[in-house]
């Protein structure tokens, strides 16, 4: 067994061009411990003792992502500091055990460690030798920085080392700054900057004191966000002058944006948003409905028409819902809620926003191949298929369309991942299979949605919608209605026109999850639903029925979905009536249903603020009989109604 003085020597960890990480065992104490010793020993009695001046005095630097010092010491001719080893595992060991981390989770542990070196510069001192070896991470990714002032310029014997140290300490910390900069690099690329694993020798060969340039690069584990790529590439900018010289700068960019990242979180949702970026977020279904659009001929057409017309094509709804609303945050939040309508919206952007809006779609199908294409043409009737029931489900007083969108709204986050992720919606689509019985089990069952996106994704579906629809600048109202009603929660009585329409969208959207069941299933799978909501919303088996057969959903139960999707403004479900049994309270003067808080439906705006879900012109009005309906100017035509 190699001894150094007392200690056992276990294992070299790491080795640089100014130190040593030992693993040693301690046999005063019992433990296992970290022994960092420089590379060169000092170069005199004189050096020596200031070599452990120096570190004793960094020793008594307090952060919480400075390591704690157990004792510093010399084995002649070596000096040394040691930790404990219950600290945690080394960033190379971490490495080496899990792969490369989130860029959230690097960022992250980047952040801690400038926090502590910015701590012990202020306080005079520096590191000299930053390492990803010389980075601490325990259970809870805690950081702490090992080695403050382990590896020491050695100087003459005969020189000044206080004059010598303070100059030396500037210089130092801006090295700091950069080696921190190299290891966020080493993390978010998955592999040794310039194929170097010592940071010093990189920073010999980056530019100006070499000839090499380091950015990050493109083909990483996982997105950079534009943000971070900035920050990481400044700090190893090829001119001085443009890099951090402070770890506090540093630290304070990093931090600001992993303050603004972790609103909607990273991973998967980063990597939606990326891909959207440069596929758009749905592809265009109709290439002659946006060349139509994109005509000179629309300028004739009456603003219903339009609305439509864009309405056929799940893309073009969604970028006209995505720009208006985008304009309107722009412009402060005085400028109103969110907007839900397409013939508003229209109205807002103008014609050539609507042209701009057709223009900027992905033609079909995009990246995808054609068994791709197929699913998700699929996947895309079915959303069109719930928005047609919930149509029919509505309650009176309320417009088609809104509700036709908050239904599809519902189904963003998997229309998403069906056309940016098609792999991984396959993997969803077959954890949610049941497995084949076997003895042990007779009744095996697959994993519902929410579980098979969780072990595929990380997040579920959801999530991924809403963290899209705040990147839209969408407003909390809709973000409450795109939120579908959990299998395992009871449904409750609406307390307003909000929720009343988040749940007609909900059962409409699990009233065609259920005709997607096996046949023998299908039907207890809509009694089902049909009991979860017919308290809240009062409706029966009859009316669920008709709801079906309206939108034409019961014809196509367990059909992939491959025919040509129809026309949502002109189908059965948005000329059908309201259903009829508020329709009927509603024209007998009868008190509202519970569900509505204040007078029938059409008496409340769908969002806070005044018709911000309406278009402009909507009746405010508590009579129960008026026909004015949220989201239709007064004297417009009836969504899904004759338009001409």
């Amino acid at each position: 067994m190699r001894r150094f003085g007392r200690f056992e020597l276990r294992a070299l960890l790491h080795k640089s061009l100014r130190s040593m990480l030992w693993v040693v065992f301690d046999p005063a104490s019992g433990q296992d411990m970290f022994l960092m010793m420089p590379r060169e020993k000092p170069n005199s009695e004189a050096a020596m003792l200031h070599w452990l001046k120096t570190v004793d005095a960094a020793s008594r630097i307090h952060h919480p992502n400075l390591a704690h010092v157990i004792e510093t010491g010399r084995v002649d001719p070596w000096p040394y500091v040691a930790y404990d080893r219950a600290l945690g595992e080394t960033l190379e060991e971490r490495l080496a055990r899990g792969g490369p981390p989130l860029p959230l989770d690097a960022a992250g542990w980047a952040a801690q460690a400038l926090e502590g070196l910015a701590f012990a510069h202020e306080a005079g001192h520096a590191h000299r030798d930053i390492q990803l070896a010389h980075l601490v991470l325990d259970g809870s990714n805690h950081v702490r920085v090992l080695g403050l002032e382990v590896a020491q310029e050695i100087v003459p014997a005969s020189a000044d080392f206080n004059a010598a140290t303070r100059r030396a300490v500037r210089e130092a910390a801006e090295e700091d700054v950069v080696s921190i900069g190299l290891v966020l690099h080493r993390l978010l690329t998955g592999k040794p900057v310039l194929d170097e694993p010592d940071l010093q020798a990189v920073m010999q060969r980056m530019q100006p004191q070499g000839h090499e340039l380091v950015r990050l690069g493109w083909e990483t584990p996982y997105p950079i966000p534009e943000p971070l790529r900035a920050i990481v590439n400044r700090a190893s900018d090829r001119q001085t002058r443009q890099r951090y010289h402070l770890a506090r700068s540093f630290w304070r960019a990093l931090d600001g944006w992993r303050q603004s990242a972790e609103q909607d979180d990273g991973g998967p949702i980063a990597l939606l948003k990326d891909k959207m970026q440069r596929f758009g977020h749905l592809p265009s279904t109709s290439t002659r409905l946006v060349t139509t659009v994109a005509s000179s001929s629309m300028e004739s057409q009456h603003g219903s028409q339009l609305a439509a017309m864009a309405l056929k094509d799940m893309a073009l709804s969604l970028e006209l819902i995505r720009r208006v609303n985008n304009a309107l945050r722009q412009q402060g939040p005085t400028s109103g809620g969110t907007v839900l309508n397409l013939q508003r919206a229209i109205a807002m952007l103008g014609l050539n926003g609507l042209e701009d809006a057709a223009r900027a779609l992905k033609p079909w199908p995009g990246p995808m191949n054609d068994g791709q294409a197929q699913f998700m043409q699929s996947v895309m009737r079915r959303v069109q298929r719930a928005g047609q029931v919930a149509q029919a489900l509505r309650p009176a007083g309320y417009d088609g369309e809104v509700v036709y969108l908050i239904s599809l709204m519902q189904n963003l986050g998997r229309l998403l991942v069906q056309y940016h992720f098609p792999d991984d919606a396959q993997q969803i689509r077959q954890l949610q299979v049941a497995p084949e019985a076997t003895e042990d089990n007779p009744n095996p069952r697959g994993m519902n949605e929410q579980s098979a996106a969780y072990a595929v994704l990380g997040c579920d579906l959801e999530s991924l919608g809403l963290a899209v629809a705040r990147y839209w600048g969408l407003g909390e109202e809709l973000q409450h209605m795109m939120r579908r009603q959990p299998q395992e929660a009871p449904v409750r009585h609406a307390d307003d026109d909000i929720e009343l329409l988040r749940l007609t969208c909900s059962l409409a959207n699990e009233l065609v999850d259920a005709l997607g069941v096996p046949e023998r299933k299908r039907q207890a799978a809509i009694e089902l639903a049909t009991r979860r909501y017919a308290r809240a919303l009062g409706l029966g088996l009859r009316e669920i029925y008709d709801a079906l057969g309206a939108s034409g959903a019961l014809a196509d139960a367990g059909d992939s979905g491959l025919g040509a999707m129809s026309d949502p403004s002109i189908g059965a479900a948005a000329t059908a009536a309201p259903r009829s049994r508020l329709r009927e309270r509603a024209e007998s003067g009868a008190a509202a249903p519970p569900a509505a808080s204040s007078g029938a439906p059409a008496a409340a705006s769908v969002a806070s603020s005044a018709a911000s879900l309406a278009a402009p012109g909507a009746s405010a009005s508590s009579s129960a009989s008026s026909s004015s309906q949220p989201g239709r100017p007064a004297g417009a035509p009836q969504p899904g109604k004759d338009r001409s």
